[in-house]
C-alpha cells in the first residue's frame, strides 16, 4: 500500500511538470527557467498554487489573481500521470526500469495532448520517450533488445512512409498530367504528398522498445480500431477537420497492450 501511495504521489508531481512541458515546448519556451505564472495576467504563482490536483480544486478552477478559468487540462494530466504510475507499480512494483517506463508513457501522454491541440510532435519529447523506453529494461541485454526493437520499427515505418508517399504522389502526378495544357506543360506543378509525419516514426520506435515486435504489431492494429469511429464521424467534414491526430490512439493502444501483455501473448502463442 505504501508503494502504491508513493507511485501515485510521484505521478502527480511528474504530471504537474508535464503540464509545463505541454504548455511551453510548442511555443519554444524553456521548461526549466522561468517561474510558473498565470498565462493571462502573468502573475507569478505562489507555492500553494502549484500543489498537483489539489490546488486546482482549492482554487475552484480559477486563477487566484485574475479569476480567469484554469483549463481542465491541468488536473486531468496530473491525474492521468498519477494513474499511469499507480497502474504500473501495482502490476510490476517499484523499480528503476518501471520508473523509466512510466516516464516514457508520460512523454507519450504529452505528445498526445500536443498532437491533439497543435497537430505537431516535438522532437525533444519524442526522443525522450524513446530513450526512456529503451532504458526500461532489467538488464543490459534487455536494453540492447529494446534498442534493436526500436530500430526495427523506426526502419519499418520509414520504409512504409517512403512507399506510401511514392504511391500517393505518383497517383497525383498521373491525375495532373491529364489536365496539362500547352502553356503549363513546361512547369512543374506536381505536388509531393507525405503519407505520414516523421514524428510517427519515432513514436513507432518507442512502441517497439516498450512492447517488442509482436505486441507492437498488436498495438498498431488496436490503435487503428480505436481511431476508426472518430474517422468515420468526421468523414463528411472539411479536409482540415478530417486530419485526425493519430499519436493519442497509438499511445493509448500501447498502454493497453503493455498492461495486458501476458494474456495477449498467450493468445498469440496458442493460435499462431
Amino acid at each position: 500500500m505504501i508503494e502504491l501511495s508513493i507511485a501515485f504521489i510521484f505521478g502527480l508531481l511528474f504530471g504537474s511538470f508535464l503540464n509545463v512541458v505541454i504548455l511551453r515546448v510548442p511555443i519554444g519556451e524553456s521548461v526549466v527557467f522561468g517561474s510558473s505564472h498565470c498565462v493571462i495576467c502573468k502573475n507569478k504563482l505562489k507555492p500553494w498554487h502549484n500543489i498537483p490536483l489539489f490546488s486546482w480544486l482549492f482554487l475552484r478552477g480559477k486563477c487566484s489573481f485574475c479569476k480567469t478559468k484554469i483549463s481542465m487540462q491541468y488536473p486531468v494530466v496530473e491525474f492521468i500521470s498519477a494513474i499511469i504510475f499507480l497502474t504500473l507499480a501495482s502490476k510490476y512494483g517499484l523499480s528503476l526500469p518501471i520508473f523509466f517506463i512510466a516516464l516514457s508513457f508520460l512523454m507519450l501522454l504529452a505528445l498526445s495532448i500536443i498532437d491533439f491541440k497543435y497537430k505537431m510532435i516535438p522532437d525533444s519529447i519524442n526522443l525522450l520517450a524513446m530513450l526512456f523506453a529503451i532504458l526500461g529494461a532489467w538488464s543490459l541485454s534487455g536494453i540492447f533488445d529494446n534498442f534493436v526493437n526500436a530500430l526495427i520499427f523506426a526502419g519499418g515505418f520509414t520504409l512504409l512512409r517512403f512507399s506510401l508517399s511514392y504511391i500517393l504522389t505518383s497517383s497525383a502526378h498521373r491525375q495532373i498530367k491529364k489536365n496539362v495544357t500547352s502553356w503549363s506543360k513546361n512547369y512543374n506543378t506536381y505536388p509531393y504528398i507525405e503519407a505520414m509525419g516523421e514524428g510517427d516514426i519515432m513514436v513507432a520506435a518507442t512502441m517497439g522498445a516498450l512492447l517488442g515486435v509482436q505486441l507492437t504489431l498488436v498495438a498498431i492494429f488496436l490503435s487503428a480500431i480505436l481511431a476508426l469511429p472518430v474517422m468515420l464521424a468526421l468523414k463528411n467534414r472539411s479536409t482540415e477537420e478530417q486530419r485526425v491526430p493519430f499519436v493519442p490512439f497509438l499511445a493509448l493502444a500501447t498502454f493497453m497492450v503493455y498492461l495486458f501483455d501476458t494474456p495477449i501473448m498467450a493468445y498469440i502463442e496458442a493460435n499462431y
